[in-house]
């Protein structure tokens, strides 16, 4: 099955020079003009890989990045004129697998983005067998999947990525601060309502009574640990 990439540039005639030489690449690739609109198609089709420009009217590309990343572990590649070294850590700090400035070749592009796919496919082979384990909670690191007893637990990215940082400090208080930085990093001004709530997210998901919790506890005035 060909590869779905989706690409995101508000000028259109630079999408359709792309997206024709990415379907004669063998791709499968679904377009958009804005920020929104790339949100929506990303949620309705799930690609393998984004192609994402910055400097794009309404929503701009580093949002786009933080919400991808809070949805998604898909490979994205910046494709954009901003070509500082500010910009270039800023897009790494955000999670983006690689940037490539505008001007560029076709060939550049297609080569690129096949790199990113093909390492996004050994980092989930190399982790395939490495778990994180606490109880009756399982984490598969490779197949991204976590498990409550018997039961599949379904997680967003950022709330596998909470839960990730949880059971690898298992038994220590982690404080709001240390897991607002590790899950979204400096360049995106999140407070801490935002940890708070997705805590509570993934309390409806793995404990009994998400009211009375006994895995994902607050430590007041410190942070939170899995308990008791």
């Amino acid at each position: 099955m060909n590869r779905t990439v989706l690409l995101v540039d508000d000028d259109e005639s630079l999408r359709q020079v792309m997206s024709q030489y990415l379907i004669q690449e063998g791709y499968r690739v679904i377009a958009a003009g804005s920020g929104a609109e790339a949100l929506k198609l990303f949620y309705a089709e799930r690609p393998d890989a984004v192609l994402l420009d910055l400097m794009m009217p309404g929503m701009d590309g580093w949002e786009v990045c933080a919400r991808l990343r809070e949805l998604s572990d898909a490979p994205i590649l910046l494709v954009t004129a901003r070509t500082s070294q500010e910009d270039k850590l800023r897009g790494f700090r955000l999670g983006i697998d690689d940037y490539l400035s505008k001007p560029f070749s076709l060939a550049e592009l297609a080569a690129r983005l096949q790199a990113v796919l093909g390492r996004s496919r050994r980092a989930g082979g190399a982790e395939s067998e490495k778990t994180l384990a606490w109880q009756d909670l399982r984490m598969d690191l490779g197949k991204r999947q976590v498990w409550c007893g018997e039961k599949l637990i379904a997680l967003t990215p950022t709330e596998f990525r909470l839960l990730e940082i949880l059971l690898r400090r298992q038994g220590s208080v982690v404080s709001e601060e240390e897991l607002r930085q590790e899950i979204w990093g400096s360049e995106r001004p999140v407070d801490s309502s935002a940890v708070r709530r997705y805590v509570w997210l993934l309390r409806q998901k793995i404990e009994g009574d998400p009211a009375k919790p006994c895995r994902v506890l607050a430590v007041r005035g410190a942070g939170y640990r899995l308990g008791p």
